[in-house]
């Protein structure tokens, strides 16, 4: 399998990232992007390792989630490749996952 971040993806990660380096600092932003990028990387061999999004199921395209620290890593498998579509903080109110998808 290959992993495939969305523009989306990429920039909630981005932003994670700048939140971090303003309220703590780059070394702690580092961490964090550092261990979202790594939780990824199991889906590689194991993409069915996260259950089923229930927040997204009626959008019937089988998102699926895993869990990095405080944030969901949203994706799906589409042919060899797993598609991540989100990074979403959990602390979050989970119907603003459908706010811009």
């Amino acid at each position: 399998m290959k992993i495939v971040w969305t523009d989306f993806a990429i920039r909630n990660l981005k932003d994670i990232f700048d939140f971090y380096c303003a309220q703590a600092n780059k070394k702690v932003a580092h961490k964090i992007r550092r261990q979202i990028l790594s939780s990824s990387k199991q889906l590689i061999n194991n993409p069915y390792t996260g259950p089923v999004e229930p927040n997204l199921t009626r959008l019937k395209k089988n998102h699926r989630y895993l869990v990095s620290g405080n944030y969901k890593l949203i994706y799906r498998i589409i042919d060899n490749q797993v598609i991540i579509n989100d990074v979403f903080d959990t602390r979050q109110n989970p119907s603003k996952m459908n706010d811009e998808k």
